[in-house]
């Protein structure tokens, strides 16, 4: 077994065993191992590196109970940042294909000037009854094409609470309609 191994393994045990100062050693060291781990994996996308890597401390403590100390603690610890990887690309691709611009989709839009000027005064009246914090991120990634990591800087959101906006305008602006038809 390598160094890394044993030492983490000791910790985590120790850790169940009840000592706090332990498992807190093991977390953060836990840490520097995902970051390794997941950057090699995500070379392109440095940004969701620590997202990550904090999805996967969590997932971590609360399947700690789960751990076989029988078992080396690298390779559970593998499987679950494993598991977490493909959940993230998962993700990312159902993503990206909810966030093609509606500009590039020539058939969802109006078939004259006319009806394009009118959907157009449609969604901007149906958009203003949101809050900003709703509004700004359909906009800039919905309607603009942007990246939610973009659309963060510029409205000083996190990039959860963009998501979190996105999805919550859109069940909002659908509740409307539906309450309005």
């Amino acid at each position: 077994m390598s160094a890394s191994e044993d030492r983490l393994r000791n910790l985590l045990v120790r850790g169940l065993e009840g000592e706090s100062v332990a498992y807190l050693r093991f977390l953060r060291e836990l840490s520097a191992f995902l970051r390794a781990f997941l950057k090699r994996r995500l070379a392109g996308l440095p940004d969701e590196v620590e997202d990550l890597v904090q999805e996967t401390l969590i997932a971590v403590h609360v399947q700690r109970h789960t751990y076989d100390s029988g078992q080396p603690v690298t390779a559970w610890l593998h499987a679950i940042a494993r598991y977490k990887l493909i959940d993230f690309f998962r993700l990312r691709s159902r993503q990206e294909i909810h966030n093609t611009p509606l500009d590039d989709e020539p058939e969802l839009m109006a078939e004259s000037d006319q009806d394009a000027a009118e959907a157009r005064r449609d969604v901007t009246k149906l958009l203003a009854g949101l809050p900003d914090r709703q509004r700004l991120p359909i906009v800039h990634v919905k309607l603009e094409g942007r990246s939610v990591a973009e659309t963060a800087r510029l409205t000083g959101m996190s990039e959860s609470a963009v998501k979190v906006g996105i999805h919550r305008g859109i069940k909002a602006l659908a509740a409307r309609m539906r309450d309005d038809g």
